[in-house]
């Protein structure tokens, strides 16, 4: 037997602010999802398999008409047509979907109860899966203590939407255990909701296949689905196949006693081209992150919209079409010898003691805090809970906008 498990494909995800980026390549990525769910279909067809499993999170929220919707049908009847039986779970995100629950699908789709676990058992295959959708976006309770023991004679799937036991930058939603899952006797443990693909534990299998397809630049990598072959009940294999349509690369630069913008460019040049080869024939969407203490640092603040411009120039010379460098960050330092004759400038030692007096004047803190909450109420929602949600009234939002001034304000001096 074979099966594809997949999970989190958030299909037509919204990917909002690109128009914001100069030459982003908006119909390329906002169609990405849908791509690399017809990948997925492709690779079920071409195998072919014998099931599919999709482990939650298969829309990204409600919709706002049915073309989401008629679109993943579309794509179930092509297996249909197979006779290649899908096993569905909802996850967070579906629950919001009002038009999920009316939606008539293909008959060789199982959704599964949002109400307690159950079971579907195909004699044929040799195969039982167990699983249990999410009826509510927030599920706290595990899961798991309500799911059915292993049916003897054949192989046994968990489908479970699940934080596990906690993974970085993942909300915790229906969390359990190891041992917990291991008490059922299950044979595989199809799990979904962290973004990672990781082979959690080999015995048995616990697996997260990752997201079909990178969002955003927190999204790094390549992307796709688990193809899992079984013989004579046993798992002989697990293999993650990249499906993705475009990959996301975060790639810091180390500046480290670089002293001109000519050595920055020619340093982030090897990095573009690593990320152009590791994408594999896809748009490589790169992050830059320029990091290391240096002497061009106050440079560097002064001329952001001239280095990102250069940036994107020497993406496009190296990879045309098949790059877009997304964003740069500068995160470099001054220099020491720099900071010691700000220090002994008066006029950058009153600046320097302006901004210090005021991250330790409370009072004034608060006010301001007050005052950009205000602010924050006026936002645009892609710009309060996008992939770098902003919120102008918070603490962090204080602290890094003054360190941000002070650095602003002491290269623009230094540029004079």
């Amino acid at each position: 037997m074979k099966f594809i498990h997949a999970a989190d494909i958030h299909l037509d995800s919204p990917l909002r602010g690109l128009e914001r980026y100069e030459g982003a390549p908006t119909e390329a990525l906002r169609g990405a999802t849908r791509q690399a769910f017809e990948r997925l279909v492709d690779l079920a067809l071409h195998e072919p398999v014998d099931a599919v499993l999709l482990a939650g999170d298969l829309y990204d929220g409600d919709w706002k008409d049915y073309n989401t919707g008629l679109f993943f049908a579309r794509q179930m009847a092509r297996l249909r047509a197979a006779d290649i039986p899908v096993f569905v779970i909802a996850g967070n995100h579906d629950a919001a979907s009002q038009i999920t629950r009316v939606l008539q699908l293909p008959d060789n789709v199982h959704l599964f109860s949002t109400r307690a676990p159950e079971t579907c058992v195909r004699e044929d295959l040799g195969l039982a899966v167990h699983g249990q959708g999410f009826a509510t976006r927030a599920v706290s309770d595990d899961l798991t203590r309500a799911y059915p023991r292993s049916c003897s004679g054949l192989f046994n799937i968990g489908l479970l939407h699940t934080s596990l036991d906690g993974r970085p930058g993942h909300e915790v939603y229906a969390p359990c255990s190891r041992d917990g899952l291991r008490a059922l006797g299950y044979d595989y443990w199809a799990l979904g909701h962290v973004h990672r693909h990781e082979v959690v534990d080999e015995t048995p299998w616990i697996v997260f296949p990752g997201n079909l397809q990178g969002r955003h630049a927190r999204e790094t990598g390549a992307k796709g689905c688990c193809l899992v072959e079984v013989e004579d009940g046993r798992v002989q294999r697990v293999e993650h196949r990249p499906l993705d349509v475009a990959r996301w690369f975060d790639c810091r630069v180390d500046l480290s006693e670089a002293a001109s913008l000519e050595e920055v460019y020619a340093r982030a040049g090897p990095p573009l081209s690593a990320a152009l080869d590791a994408a594999d024939g896809r748009l490589a969407a790169v992050r830059l992150r320029f990091a290391g203490v240096c002497a061009v640092h106050p440079r560097l603040r002064a001329v952001q919209d001239q280095v990102i411009n250069e940036c994107r120039a020497q993406a496009n010379a190296i990879g045309g079409e098949a790059m877009w460098v997304e964003k740069v960050l500068v995160e470099t330092r001054r220099a020491p010898s720099a900071a010691e004759r700000l220090a002994r400038d008066e006029a950058f030692d009153s600046l320097l003691s302006t901004i210090h007096e005021l991250e330790l004047d409370g009072e004034r803190l608060e006010r301001l805090s007050a005052e950009f909450s205000d602010l924050a109420a006026k936002l645009p929602p892609e710009i309060r809970s996008g992939d770098e949600p902003c919120d102008p009234g918070s603490a962090e939002f204080l602290r890094q906008s003054l360190d941000e001034a002070q650095e602003l304000l002491l290269a623009r001096l230094l540029d004079q």
